[in-house]
């Protein structure tokens, strides 16, 4: 039977699992870090007159030898009209004679892989005991984040903040059918996250969310929602109380508000970045030295991810 070229939302959903993905994308870091892929940063263009932008990220992956792209658009006031924020494709080649192999849903893989790569530096980088988890952030993030952290950390107690109480208040009853731990919604993001140990904000705010103020001494945050110069979820006492971790120099460097906007205040440079996730794991950088330290892992989401993400749900529906 010959594989589709197109697989759907449903049918990714179906053939990577959360665990499957972690595993993946802790794959993918140690092969960054070894030079095994080429990962250029993405091209932006931004609409005139519109908040919207297309997002254009390449990869190359040494073994297994593929070539991929993800095509996206952003629209962050989707969720009026009823559309996700996120939406694309991913498009998988062949790395030695350039065939197209397969076209995916990028929806569904960014949600996955988004998660699994924040529970690849938890696991990390927070710390063994850590088992109250708050969640800044009421959308798709909220819920993939809660179920790839309980994966790699025995969560006994959640937290939820949203800016939107309707949609914070859906995510507590979903979240509160779906797992056995008590689970609380705050009026305030500094109640939710204090005494939190695991802190992800996964939010659409263009501005901080999070003071790093309000931060408990040994906790680990992982910073995913914004991922250009100009905006940022946590603000520069965040920055300059934790040990910064990102997914890949060149993006943080360029792309991230959270390193960019303190950078430009004159508090922080790209010699205080202590490493990428990678390295942390193949051991040429030091991640956690300290119970009491504050670790931060700043996620840009590079194509990386999405290239071994859908190379493993190629192989399923084509073995050879």
């Amino acid at each position: 039977m010959t594989a589709p070229l197109y697989i759907t939302k449903e049918k990714i959903s179906s053939l990577l699992s959360m665990t499957e993905c972690i595993s993946l994308m802790e794959t993918m870091f140690r092969d960054l870090a070894h030079g095994k892929t080429l990962q250029p940063l993405r091209s932006l263009m931004r609409l005139p007159g519109h908040s919207g932008l297309l997002g254009m990220m390449p990869a190359y992956a040494e073994d297994p030898g593929v070539i991929g792209i993800k095509i996206i658009t952003v629209f962050h006031g989707n969720s009026a009209a009823g559309y996700p924020s996120h939406q694309g494709v991913v498009m998988l080649f062949d790395g030695r004679h350039g065939q197209p192999l397969m076209l995916f849903d990028a929806e569904e893989i960014t949600a996955i892989r988004t998660a699994a790569a924040s529970a690849v530096a938890t696991r990390l980088l927070a710390k063994e005991d850590a088992a109250h988890l708050a969640i800044l952030g009421t959308g798709e993030q909220a819920e993939r984040h809660i179920e790839a952290i309980g994966l790699v950390r025995n969560i006994k107690r959640i937290s939820l903040w949203g800016r939107n109480t309707a949609h914070a208040e859906a995510l507590l009853n979903k979240m509160a059918r779906r797992y056995d731990i008590p689970i609380r919604l705050y009026d305030t993001a500094q109640a939710a996250v204090a005494t939190a140990d695991i802190i992800c904000t996964v939010t659409a705010s263009p501005q901080p969310i999070l003071s790093g103020e309000w931060i408990s001494s040994g906790a680990h945050l992982n910073v995913v929602g914004a991922c250009t110069p100009n905006t940022r979820e946590v603000d520069t006492t965040a920055i300059t109380r934790s040990l910064l971790f990102t997914d890949r120099y060149e993006s943080l460097f360029n792309e991230a508000g959270e390193f960019l906007i303190p950078k430009k205040e004159g508090v922080i440079t790209e010699t205080d970045v202590k490493g990428e996730i990678g390295e942390v794991l193949i051991g040429t950088k030091k991640g956690r030295t300290s119970p009491c330290e504050i670790t931060l892992f700043k996620s840009l989401g590079i194509a990386a991810e999405d290239l071994y993400a859908a190379w493993h749900i190629y192989k399923t529906l084509t073995p050879q």
